[in-house]
């Protein structure tokens, strides 16, 4: 096996960080021009609303950055599965006004992705101990999370189609 250069993993590092900053603009624009009762609506009966699957993106994120202190700042820490069932902080999320919610999400986001710019080849490399995946690192969660919200970014597209046109 032919090894990578050293700059053609960063970059791949930077194009994670730009994935999370286009899937944060995806959910923008999913749910622009919606009012709180349209971002509240379940359209899908017995699913997650708009609101509450972009809560659910929030809360995900922040759970992985509690992970990503501890790689950072500890040797190969033990990383706890995420459970969202009984979740009380995303409970307390999904009550806020959509517009706190959403701002919240997208703020987090970014503050997320200029920290992620900022670590070293290395750092990204920092691994963890997590009980369903044998190599788990901060390159990895992160790769996780993008394909993690992409599942959840296709289902609010679908809950948004009953609601109307979406923006251009």
């Amino acid at each position: 096996m032919v090894p990578e250069p050293a700059h053609s993993k960063h970059e791949a590092h930077l194009h994670l960080v730009a994935r999370l900053r286009q899937q944060a603009d995806d959910v923008r624009h999913i749910v622009s021009g919606l009012d709180e009762s349209a971002f509240a609506k379940r359209t899908v009966p017995d699913k997650w609303s708009l609101k509450e699957l972009a809560c659910h993106l929030h809360r995900v994120q922040q759970v992985f950055e509690e992970r990503l202190d501890a790689m950072l700042n500890q040797e190969n820490p033990q990383i706890a599965r995420y459970d969202p069932e009984g979740d009380q902080e995303f409970e307390r999320m999904t009550v806020r006004p959509a517009a706190e919610a959403l701002s919240r999400f997208l703020e987090d986001r970014e503050r997320l992705a200029q920290r992620l710019e900022k670590l070293s080849p290395a750092e990204w490399h920092r691994p963890g101990r997590h009980p369903e995946f044998a190599h788990f690192d901060v390159h990895f969660q992160i790769e996780y999370i993008g394909h993690h919200e992409a599942h959840h970014i296709y289902q609010m597209f679908q809950r948004r189609v009953p609601l109307g046109k979406l923006p251009h």
